[in-house]
């Protein structure tokens, strides 16, 4: 362990990087507020809703690399050890984007903006039948407690995960100690689970996002976000692997563990893609008009071109290219693949929210390049930070071993 480069040092270049954008980002920020938070109600919703479904993406993605560490920890892989300091990182995100996240969805709802959230408008409500059939959960109350206590959890349990990890750096653990610290993941792990599928695979999509077109459902929807934030969540990861390795960081990472991360990017891209076209395809058979309404503007107005661009750069090029073997071991096609589906989603995000807010007008311009850089920003700020806290790898892990002689 001595010659392994345990404790990561920010270089000043990815600094320099960091500042860079979120100064961009915030003068973009500054910008908007200027020429369209100030302008009318539907160029407020605009600006308001262009920092709703970047909070809303980045606090997904970053959440999902804990569920990545979870879902491992309940299955007892240890493949993932040598790198799993990333996915920590990238999870110290979720209490930070989830903050922002909270305060623009809790400005929405209490502040009235129904130009958002059509549900918000009381008199909508009383003379709608279909909304006043979901006011049971589509209400000011029901929204404020569940947003809380979606990113509060997320925030606490990926805190008391990350808080265990801690552990396998302090000192080497004989049978029963390791036993006991892999049972006490494990039950950490599951809690965590539980609650990411109540919120992430249910609820919080169909809150967040689904009610800004609050006529519309769709039971896939949650599952098409999940699916789309995780196959994000882990090219994020593949991004900081890669970067760490050009830097001479994680030793024990090699070929075979971006081979399964790149498996990852591969098949949920696949499932994204199945999913997509079974709830298109589904509610394009129905052919019901509170159903259709939701894809009309979409695929026949002016999001058209988008929708599609979303198609293929989310299904056929991951498809095309991380199909062989030798795609998922070359760390350039992964950084490249990586990149473009982070980009893809964010697009996909866009359409789901602003697709809804601006119907007639693609909105998709400087202010939107301006707060996605803003995030990135961020996140490279603060990931790198959590990198460096700690040491790279969980040296005293029960599991690291199965991580180093790791073959795929």
């Amino acid at each position: 362990m001595a010659s392994i480069k345990e404790q990561f040092e920010i270089p000043s270049k990815l600094k320099t990087w960091a500042y860079a954008l979120i100064g961009f980002g915030l003068v973009a920020l500054i910008a908007g507020f200027i020429t369209k938070g100030r302008g009318t109600e539907e160029e407020q919703a605009v600006f308001i809703g262009t920092i709703m479904y970047n909070t809303i993406f980045w606090t997904l993605i970053c959440n999902a690399s804990m569920f990545f560490i979870c879902v491992t920890t309940l299955a007892w892989g240890g493949w993932q050890q040598s790198f799993r300091r990333v996915p920590e990182a990238i999870s110290t995100m979720v209490p930070i984007f989830g903050s922002i996240t909270v305060a623009v969805l809790l400005f929405v709802a209490l502040s009235g903006n129904h130009h958002i959230y059509h549900w918000l408008d009381t008199k909508a409500v009383e003379n709608d039948e279909i909304l006043k059939g979901k006011s049971g959960f589509l209400n000011v109350k029901f929204f404020v407690i569940w947003t809380l206590l979606a990113v509060g959890l997320w925030s606490l349990l990926g805190w008391r995960m990350r808080q265990i990890s801690n552990e396998a750096d302090t000192a080497a653990m004989d049978g029963e100690i390791g036993a006991s610290f892999i049972w006490r993941n494990t039950v950490r792990a599951a809690l965590f689970i539980v609650w990411f599928a109540l919120t992430v695979g249910s609820t919080v999509p169909w809150l967040w996002m689904m009610s800004i077109d609050a006529h519309w459902y769709s039971t896939m929807y949650s599952w098409y976000n999940f699916a789309s934030s995780f196959v994000s969540g882990m090219s994020l990861i593949a991004l900081w692997v890669i970067y760490l390795k050009n830097k001479g960081y994680l030793e024990y990472t090699n070929q075979e563990h971006l081979h399964d991360i790149g498996k990852f990017m591969f098949a949920f891209s696949i499932f994204w893609t199945y999913l997509w076209f079974s709830q298109y395809m589904l509610i394009w058979y129905s052919n019901q008009p509170e159903e259709t309404i939701y894809f009309k503007h979409r695929v026949q107005g002016p999001y058209k071109g988008i929708f599609f661009l979303n198609l293929i750069i989310n299904f056929i090029c991951p498809l095309l290219i991380l199909m062989k073997r030798s795609a998922k071991r070359n760390y350039t096609l992964i950084t490249f693949m990586a990149v473009l589906i982070l980009f893809g989603h964010w697009i996909d995000f866009y359409q789901e929210v602003m697709g809804s807010i601006s119907k007639e007008e693609v909105t998709l311009g400087w202010l939107d390049f301006g707060i996605l850089s803003l995030f990135v920003g961020l996140m490279i700020f603060f990931v790198s930070r959590a990198l460096a806290s700690k040491p790279l790898i969980p040296k005293y892990h029960p599991f690291l071993k199965e991580s180093i002689i790791h073959h795929t």
